[in-house]
């Protein structure tokens, strides 16, 4: 008789974290943590991710100890100033106008956490994007189809990616805010994926 895979809760109320992590064929349960994120512009980026990745984790693991939890955080960084999710339509607009035309990095942070054995497991990513230039004509319309106020940087690559984006490179899924691979391998650790080296 073998043991049931160990419970895994996705610390995240994104729905595009939860349609990337079912991507993975491992059975979650969804439970959005209530922190307040970390999100000053001059830090650094890869600390912003593992921060706020960690402090996700760590709230869901506190309140289901024998749960596996997965959190994640993403941000866009240009210039050396972090861009996280816009307040209101104004700031939006401010922040598609300084992605206009240039390369910017998306980072990601990803922690896990159990706190019955004391498991403490993270990761990051990067990846870099580059807009087309935009005029006002151009954020105009892009702001009138999508909701940018539940975006690091205002934007979605998954989403009018033809009105906005120019080129990307690096993981397309950590841009989207779950980078696969190195949640596959942060959970295969955890016994949850199989690792694709082993034989069948």
């Amino acid at each position: 008789m073998t043991n049931p895979p160990p419970v895994l809760i996705l610390a995240s109320a994104s729905p595009r974290r939860r349609e990337l992590l079912a991507g993975l064929g491992v059975a979650f349960e969804v439970m959005p943590a209530e922190i307040a994120e970390h999100e000053a512009p001059d830090s650094d980026p890869r600390k912003i991710v593992r921060h706020n990745a960690a402090l996700k984790a760590d709230w869901v693991a506190a309140r289901r100890p024998d749960a596996l939890v997965l959190g994640a955080d993403t941000t866009v960084c240009i210039d050396r100033i972090v861009l996280n999710k816009p307040r209101d339509l104004a700031e939006a607009r401010t922040m598609l106008r300084r992605l206009s035309g240039r390369t910017h990095t998306v980072y990601t942070g990803l922690a896990v956490r159990r706190h019955r054995d004391r498991l403490a497991l993270e990761a990051e990513a990067a990846s870099e994007v580059t807009f087309k230039p935009l005029n006002e004509a151009a954020i105009d319309r892009y702001l009138s189809l999508v909701d940018p106020l539940d975006k690091a940087g205002a934007y979605a690559i998954q989403e009018e990616t033809g009105l906005i984006i120019a080129s990307w490179r690096g993981s397309y899924t950590n841009i989207v805010g779950l980078p696969i691979e190195e949640t596959k391998q942060i959970l295969t650790r955890c016994g949850l994926c199989k690792d694709s080296r082993e034989p069948d």
